[in-house]
């Protein structure tokens, strides 16, 4: 299981979380970033400092946001 970013970060991407992961798992894309869920240790630094409140573990990301999972590995996968 992996962090997850959700819509919050859209169009925002502060980059707080970027600066204190420490497996530089977060890669910054068009109009958010996204958690290589392969990478993500869950070590849950990057949700404590995200100003928006985006970042989610994945079982816990609310219903209504459960589209950022598979956009999330989507970003990877095509990489």
């Amino acid at each position: 299981m992996a962090f997850v970013i959700t819509s919050p970060c859209k169009e925002e991407k502060a980059g707080e979380c970027v600066e204190v992961c420490p497996v530089d798992c977060i890669e910054e894309g068009k109009d958010m970033f996204y958690i290589d869920p392969d990478i993500c240790i869950d070590c849950g630094a990057c949700e404590a400092v995200c100003p928006v409140e985006a970042i989610y573990m994945e079982d816990e990301v609310p219903d209504n946001e459960n589209e950022y999972i598979s956009l999330n590995r989507k970003f990877f996968e095509e990489k």
